[in-house]
C-alpha cells in the first residue's frame, strides 16, 4: 500500500461555497500512480468546512448559502463567543454541521465522483482568509 499527504494552501474567498475540485487535483500530481484507493481532504479550521455536491449549476451553491444564512443566522443576542464578530460563531456552527473531511474513493489514477459532484469549501466567515488541507491518499 501506498501512502501520499499533500499540504494545500487554499486563496482566501468571500463567504460562500466554493468549488475545489481541480485545485486539489491540480496539487496531486501522484494521484495517477493509484489505481484503487481513498482519498481524504480534511480542513484544518473550526470555521469553515467542506462538502460534496453539485457541480454543474452554480445555484445550487447560492442555494447553500442561503438555506445556512437562513437556518443558523448571526447577531443571536444568546451567542456568548461573540468577541470575534457576528459571523464568527455561526461559522463555528455552520462548520460542525457540514463536517471538516470528505472522503474521496480513487479508481484509475482519478477521483471516482459521480457526474455531477465536486468538491465544496464552505466558507462562513466574510474574511476567513487563506485556507489549509491536509489532503491524505492511500491505496495500491
Amino acid at each position: 500500500m501506498k501512502i501520499l499527504q499533500q499540504p494545500i494552501q487554499l486563496r482566501q474567498r468571500r463567504r460562500g461555497f466554493h468549488l475545489i475540485t481541480n485545485e486539489i487535483l491540480q496539487a496531486l500530481p501522484e494521484l495517477g500512480s493509484f489505481k484503487t484507493g481513498m482519498c481524504q481532504v480534511f480542513i484544518q479550521h473550526t470555521s469553515a468546512s467542506l462538502t460534496i455536491n453539485e457541480n454543474a449549476d452554480p445555484t445550487v451553491r447560492a442555494d447553500f448559502e442561503m438555506y445556512f444564512s437562513k437556518s443558523v443566522p448571526e447577531n443571536d443576542p444568546e451567542y456568548q463567543h461573540d468577541y470575534e464578530g457576528s459571523d464568527d460563531m455561526p461559522a463555528h456552527l455552520k462548520a460542525s454541521i457540514l463536517g471538516s473531511s470528505v472522503m474521496i474513493p480513487i479508481r484509475n489514477g482519478r477521483f471516482a465522483l459521480g457526474t455531477w459532484q465536486g468538491v465544496y469549501l464552505c466558507e462562513h466567515r466574510d474574511y476567513g482568509g487563506t485556507r489549509n488541507l491536509m489532503v491524505t491518499v492511500w491505496g495500491e
